[in-house]
């Protein structure tokens, strides 16, 4: 889906990553599930570019159903993989604290677990080298996206904000789709290490100038990051 000039989305409302192409090159936002590696294959024969025409792929955080291809990415295109570095742990070996799975129905739930199948969540390799970058880090790359710490759904949650497509990216900092009970709309994210803590981290969204708020699960939201903090808080 080309959501705008220059910024494009990979997989769907269950599951999404980024795509921002720009005359100096591509840079990712998240690597969704191992099977989105088709998806990003096509969608670089639709405009026209190489896959060395990537030049990095910024994770928002570490959990599998971001960083799906980001290895084979590294391995097999010399591409690097950033994050934040409270996360590097969690992105090179799969631990994380178990929290509680919250409300959900039956059919959503399903619904997440057989589109994980898939594309194939269930062999998502881990990230052997990173790039560790923090809280308020302009990176080198195409746009030149700059990392917002958003502690809370994980240590190393970051919003990354990308002026040049006037938009910023939020992972797990929030959803507009629970992948647990299907529930379209602003709200809190499932599966957060410190729920209190991602409330608190919206302050530092609201504060984004920027159109496009983008999610990691659920419908792109086109509207102030000011908004959508305010409705994620409501719900």
């Amino acid at each position: 889906m080309k959501l705008a000039p220059h910024l494009h989305r990979l997989g769907n409302d269950i599951v999404a990553s980024y795509l921002i192409d720009l005359p100096e090159g591509i840079t990712l936002i998240d690597a969704g599930m191992p099977g989105h590696w088709d998806d990003l294959q096509r969608r670089l024969v639709e405009i026209g570019r190489p896959i060395s025409y990537i030049r990095g792929v910024v994770l928002t955080h570490g959990d599998g159903d971001h960083i799906g291809f980001a290895e084979r990415l590294r391995t097999e295109a010399d591409v690097p993989v950033f994050i934040h570095a409270a996360d590097a742990h969690r992105v090179r070996t799969g631990e994380k604290p178990k929290t509680p799975m919250g409300p959900s129905r039956l059919g959503p739930m399903l619904g997440f677990l057989a589109y994980g199948i898939r594309k194939n969540a269930l062999r998502t390799r881990q990230v052997a080298e990173v790039v560790e970058v923090a809280d308020g880090d302009v990176l080198d790359l195409p746009g030149a996206p700059v990392i917002i710490g958003m502690p809370g759904h994980s240590p190393g949650s970051v919003a990354i904000h990308v002026p040049a497509v006037d938009a910023v990216f939020v992972g797990d900092a929030l959803t507009t789709r629970h992948v647990l009970t299907g529930r379209e709309g602003a709200q809190p994210a499932p599966f957060t290490d410190e729920p209190d803590r991602a409330l608190d981290s919206l302050d530092r969204l609201a504060a984004v100038p920027a159109s496009w708020v983008l999610p990691g699960h659920g419908a792109p939201w086109h509207g102030t990051p000011a908004d959508i903090a305010a409705a994620v808080r409501a719900a």
